[in-house]
Parts: structure tokens; C-alpha cells; sequence
């Protein structure tokens, strides 16, 4: 057997563990710390929508040797005041996205990018997008969004109970913030790939909980009736039990994502893998953090709340005070010495006889002389 595949075992039967739910203010202030760098980063710079939301044109160029920081300046003195982004692909031809623009004001914008690019303007294609267009993709992906959530909320209050429901939500809540916060810091444009992720994630953060709870549920099953465990420990222990899988679950998934994001976006210069790459790789990295430090932590918390679980809490401390008392009693009268005869005690008990003379016999017959 491979060492981590021991290690998960050994967490599995609890042998070993960390306090995941003990420490769990910890793991709360690291999360709101993130989460408050993210909206500050999405306050501040805001959100770079790219064209299919805002709306503008689009300008495909034949091959070219020009590169796409001097295409990026010839297109924004071309249409001054609009910002442009600019993607070199792999068969050397640019695309070239200028956001705001209309249809009149795309025509001289043409031209003077085919001048500028010594090329004819008849091989500069143009696609205009309007923002309406824009508008309802982002109103079908909120739709989308909200029903998802729904449907989560009640397929898990069903299949376990509400508190599990109601952290899971929290979980996924702060898997999109941090996700949609990245963006704003990192300027990455949001298209929408980007939304096509975001609801992937939410898929695979939802499953790495589940897999928690479910583990935490059977665990829990007529919990009332032992005295051993509380809520909390038994939950420290689902996580410790299904800690190796969600690791190994995570590092698969981000080793595509990672190829897709560092060398499909990164060094091939694939644009549109950066948009979908980047919301996979962050959201399934908080995934994974947010359903074993958030989500089992806060049903805890939840659980604990309950007058029968308070009661439990009651019951454990006191079989644990007992038994520490019994034991401590044990070692106190194992330490205490018994009293030693050679050093000076006295024997209780009866003196040793001397043996009875002539017994059964008469005095001896004669005279004295």
C-alpha cells in the first residue's frame, strides 16, 4: 500500500486526525479576509466585460508580422477613447476587439487598421455585436444561476437536512465571490466562457460537500444514543475520513485546468481558454477549501445549537470527567507504597506458640530424693 493510500486509511479509521472543526474561527477569518479582498478588487477595478456583454466590433486580420502591442496601439488610435484587446493566433492573423463601437463608427476604424496594417481593407472582417445581445446572455446566466441554487438548496434538504442545505449555499456563495473577485484583481475579460465556468465550478464545489455531508450522516445516525463522540467530533472525523479523496479529486481536476490555463492561455496565446480556464482553476481550488473548511464547519456549529446536541455535549464531558477521575484514582493508589515490616512496622496478628512439651504425657513415677 502507497503511503497516502495508508495515511487515508489511518485517517478513515480514525487513528489519526487534525482538528479541523476545533480550529475552525481560523479557517472562518482566513475566508472572510479572502472574501474581503475580492470585493474591495471587484469594488475598486470592477469587472472587464468583453464585447458580447458591452457591445462593439470585432476586427479579423489576414497574417501579419505586426505584433499585438503595436496592433493594440494602432487600434486604439484608430478609435480613441475605446479600450481594445488584441489576440495573436497560432496562424499568425490577429483579432482585434474594440468595445463601444457602432455601425457607423466601425467603418473608418476598418480603414484605418487596414492602412495602418499595410493590408486591403476587404481582408479586414468586421462582426459588430450590440448590447442587447449582451444583456440577455448576462439575464439568462443570472436565470441560470438562480434556479441551480434553488434546486441545491432543496435537493439537499431533502436528501439531508436544511443546516447542511444552508452551508452548502454559503459555500457556493463564497466559491463565485472569490472566483468573480480574482477577475476584477487579475483583469482577466469576461466573456461568456467565463459564465460557462463559473457554473461549472459550482458543480464540482457542490460535489466535494456532498461527499463530506453524506460520510458526516452516516456517522451521525442515532447519534443520541452512545456517549462517546459529540456532533463536532464526529464531523472532524468525516472530514479527516474523506480528507484523501477530496485532495486527490481536486489535484486531478486542476491538472487539466492548469494545462488549459498556463499553456493554452499562457504560450499558445488561446484567449478564449483564458476565460473558462481561469474561473475552473480558482473556483475548483476554493471548491475544495470551502467544503472542509466552511461548509462541515458551519453545519457544526448549526448542530451544536440543538438542545439535544447540548445535552449530548453534557453527557460525553461527564463520562470523560468520570473516567478520568477512576483513572487518576487507579495511579494514585498504584504510586501510594504498603507499609514494609523490616522498616520498623509492627505485625498485626497472632504470636507464634512454643511447642507443647509432654503433651498427653504423666509426671514421671518415683520418689524424690
Amino acid at each position: 500500500m502507497s503511503k497516502l493510500g495508508s495515511i487515508g486509511a489511518r485517517l478513515y479509521r480514525g487513528e489519526v486526525g487534525y482538528d479541523f472543526i476545533g480550529k475552525r474561527k481560523i479557517w472562518y477569518g482566513i475566508s472572510i479576509l479572502i472574501t474581503i479582498t475580492a470585493l474591495v478588487g471587484l469594488a475598486v477595478r470592477g469587472l472587464n466585460f468583453g464585447i458580447e456583454f458591452s457591445g462593439g466590433a470585432v476586427f479579423s486580420t489576414p497574417k501579419t508580422s505586426v505584433s499585438s502591442a503595436e496592433a493594440q496601439h494602432t487600434a486604439e488610435s484608430a478609435a480613441p477613447g475605446h479600450q481594445a484587446m488584441v489576440q495573436k493566433l497560432g496562424n499568425g492573423t490577429l483579432r482585434i476587439q474594440i468595445s463601444g463601437l457602432d455601425t457607423k463608427q466601425s467603418l473608418p476604424v476598418q480603414e484605418q487598421i487596414a492602412k495602418d496594417l499595410k493590408v486591403p481593407v476587404d481582408n479586414v472582417n468586421t462582426q459588430l455585436v450590440g448590447p442587447s445581445w449582451g444583456e440577455q446572455i448576462a439575464d439568462k446566466a443570472w436565470l441560470g444561476l438562480g434556479i441551480f441554487m434553488v434546486l441545491v438548496v432543496l435537493y439537499l434538504a431533502v436528501a439531508f437536512e436544511w443546516r447542511m442545505a444552508l452551508a452548502a449555499l454559503i459555500a457556493l456563495i463564497h466559491d463565485l465571490t472569490i472566483t468573480v473577485g480574482v477577475y476584477a484583481l487579475v483583469g482577466f475579460e469576461v466573456t461568456p466562457g467565463t459564465v460557462i465556468g463559473l457554473l461549472t465550478i459550482l458543480g464540482y464545489s457542490l460535489y466535494d460537500t456532498v461527499v463530506v455531508f453524506d460520510s458526516l450522516k452516516e456517522a451521525s445516525k442515532d447519534i443520541t444514543k452512545q456517549t462517546r463522540f459529540t456532533y463536532s467530533e464526529i464531523a472532524n472525523r468525516s472530514i479527516n475520513g474523506t480528507l484523501v479523496r477530496s485532495i486527490n479529486t481536486t489535484v486531478v481536476a486542476l491538472l487539466p485546468v492548469a494545462g488549459l490555463l498556463f499553456v493554452g492561455g499562457g504560450v499558445l496565446g488561446a484567449g478564449m481558454l483564458n476565460d473558462i480556464s481561469l474561473a475552473l482553476f480558482v473556483g475548483l481550488a476554493a471548491g475544495a477549501y470551502s467544503s472542509i473548511f466552511i461548509a462541515t464547519p458551519l453545519v457544526a456549529d448549526l448542530k451544536e445549537r440543538e438542545p439535544q446536541m447540548k445535552a449530548l455535549a453534557k453527557r460525553v464531558k461527564a463520562k470523560r470527567a468520570a473516567a478520568e477521575a477512576k483513572e487518576a484514582s487507579r495511579a494514585e493508589a498504584v504510586d501510594d507504597p504498603q507499609d514494609d515490616p523490616e522498616d520498623g512496622a509492627s505485625v498485626v496478628g497472632p504470636r507464634p506458640q512454643p511447642a507443647a512439651r509432654n503433651r498427653g504425657r504423666g509426671r514421671p513415677s518415683g520418689k524424690r530424693r
